[in-house]
């Protein structure tokens, strides 16, 4: 057998032989190392973020005058708001009523949610509104792409023309209206005025999916015409610059057709911050959706805290915003995360 030398073993080592050879063992390693360790360190801000911001809102609900039990159910028998105080944690002080809320909360259990019959779970609540709100940011998410991509891409293409001048007009005058006053303006126009499509109501999509789209249609268009005209503008910018590279000024001197230079190349390499963009914006929709929630009267989580608000709810009010600030962390944590895997050197600049 052959035996392992010096000049054998002296060296880095490498993962496999011969043309099976792939890297550096330690490059390797290390690289993953330091992927590793930026991801711990995002998540572990993310942690501290939304435990922060529970903390800071259970402080909050303890200035409030009044007994949070007692506000919960007004009409509630000395003996039963004993319970609640004790089920809420009231009864530990200040820090023992968040304490026991956060640890009941990563072991599943978000609180009960009372009125003068009942107590509900509010996980049950959780689970009744998470799907209402996702599919609303993914309907408004989709409409805004279908929309900005081919709106950008001409409007770039076209720069300085008098469609370009009047797209980029009407779309600062679109973005510069808040969605809930888009939404009065579409439900006066498309629902009182014309009938087109319903206000209030919501129609589960396995119960009848045409309904649900079209019960849809005004909430997502209120959400969705402004981030509609921020992505537009945004991959304008970009399909400009590329416009400019050498490689599709070549493409184009080729006789490559325009449609064909425009959708395979440019597009491919302007979509950088176009997605980044829509992966922030989940995050940002999540709270974006409260106000949107509440005029259409669509059960999603924007409902759940109106109405615990409405009904001195104070830990369904805690277990609501933190879910919808776990998911705003946790969407601008994984675009950190994703970014930094594509290009490392996102590690130098923390954003």
């Amino acid at each position: 057998m052959r035996r392992f030398t010096k000049k054998h073993t002296e060296g880095p080592l490498l993962i496999g032989s011969g043309p099976f050879r792939l890297c550096n063992i330690d490059s390797f390693l290390g690289g993953n190392l330091e992927t590793f360790k930026y991801i711990f360190q995002r998540v572990f801000i993310a942690l501290i973020v939304v435990s922060g911001a529970t903390f800071l809102l259970s402080l909050l609900i303890q200035l409030l005058p009044g007994d949070p039990a007692v506000m919960a159910v007004p009409n509630a028998m000395p003996d039963r708001v004993a319970l609640m105080r004790k089920d809420m944690g009231l009864d530990r002080g200040t820090l023992g009523f968040f304490w026991k809320w956060y640890t009941d909360m990563w072991h599943g259990n978000f609180g009960n949610q009372y009125s003068n019959n009942d107590t509900i779970s509010v996980t049950v609540l959780l689970k009744r509104a998470l799907p209402t709100t996702l599919l609303i940011i993914l309907y408004v998410q989709i409409v805004a792409l279908v929309v900005s991509i081919p709106l950008g891409l001409i409007s770039a293409y076209r720069e300085g023309s008098r469609f370009d001048r009047y797209l980029q007009t009407t779309l600062f005058a679109l973005s510069s209206i808040p969605s809930f006053a888009l939404a009065l303006i579409l439900v006066l126009i498309c629902a009182v005025r014309f009938d087109w499509f319903p206000v209030l109501g919501y129609v589960s999509p396995t119960e009848n999916f045409g309904e649900h789209l079209k019960g849809m249609v005004l909430p997502v268009l209120s959400l969705a015409v402004g981030i509609t005209a921020s992505y537009t503008r945004l991959l304008r910018t970009d399909v400009i610059a590329t416009l400019k590279d050498d490689y599709i000024m070549m493409a184009n001197s080729k006789g490559i057709s325009k449609s064909r230079v425009l959708w395979r190349h440019v597009l491919r390499a302007s979509s950088t911050t176009l997605l980044t963009s829509a992966a922030l914006n989940m995050g940002g929709l999540v709270g974006g959706t409260i106000i949107t929630e509440i005029l259409f009267n669509l059960p999603g989580l924007g409902y759940q805290i109106a109405f615990a608000i409405a009904s001195r709810q104070v830990i369904s009010l805690m277990s609501f915003i933190a879910v919808t600030a776990a998911f705003y962390v946790f969407f601008n944590t994984m675009v950190d995360v994703i970014a930094n895997i594509v290009d490392p050197r996102t590690r130098e600049r923390r954003v």
